[in-house]
């Protein structure tokens, strides 16, 4: 029987979101489901934590050639990776899932909030909620952590790994060739990752 796909609603009704995004891979069925259902997703690429700078480039390079395949808009945030550093300096030695990762998502999606606010989006959500590598409960810490101090914004809390997204995201990366990282992004998931053949395309 072929699984019923999720009938999530967009907080407010919304048609504009602006979706913090991590890598092609991970968008690639949320964007397609979001466009599927009416809703136009700005892509905001805010990932200051990948090291190195070519890695950085990319995982960009690849989001761009998804979104210019669709037609959709993206953003570049600025890539500052020794602002991202000292903001998580002293969890360096943190496993992931701990508490370098719930600092790093409170800095990436803080600055998303933030261009949401300036910019008119009234809802923003991530991409890090697809991946079975990351903490729900940190990235929804996380984003409400993001829009406290914008009352016209909107934490979207949602879980993307449900309703076939994943079975869905394999054959669009296998249908565009999309480069499938091995590790999470920053220098301290890289480590670990290199010595565990599992965590390819996280």
């Amino acid at each position: 029987m072929k699984k019923k796909k999720p009938e999530w609603q967009v907080p407010g009704g919304e048609d504009r979101v602006l979706l913090h995004t991590c890598c092609a891979p991970c968008s690639s069925a949320i964007i397609e489901w979001l466009m599927e259902h009416g809703v136009r997703p700005t892509i905001y690429y805010c990932n200051p934590n990948i090291d190195p700078i070519e890695e950085y480039l990319i995982r960009k390079d690849e989001c761009t050639r998804y979104a210019l395949s669709l037609g959709l808009d993206m953003v570049d945030a600025d890539y500052d990776h020794a602002a991202w550093r000292c903001g998580v300096q002293g969890l360096e030695g943190e496993p992931e899932r701990g508490g370098r990762c719930l600092q790093c998502f409170k800095l990436r999606l803080r600055a998303t909030a933030r261009y949401a606010h300036e910019h008119g989006f009234k809802v923003i959500t991530t991409t890090l909620a697809s991946s079975r590598w990351k903490s729900l409960d940190q990235i929804n810490e996380a984003g409400r952590f993001a829009v406290a101090p914008y009352p016209d914004v909107v934490w979207w809390e949602q879980n993307w790994r449900k309703g076939g997204l994943s079975e869905r995201r394999l054959a669009i990366i296998k249908e565009y060739g999309f480069y499938n990282q091995r590790y999470c992004g920053c220098e301290f998931s890289r480590r670990p990752a290199a010595e565990d053949t599992t965590l390819h395309g996280r």
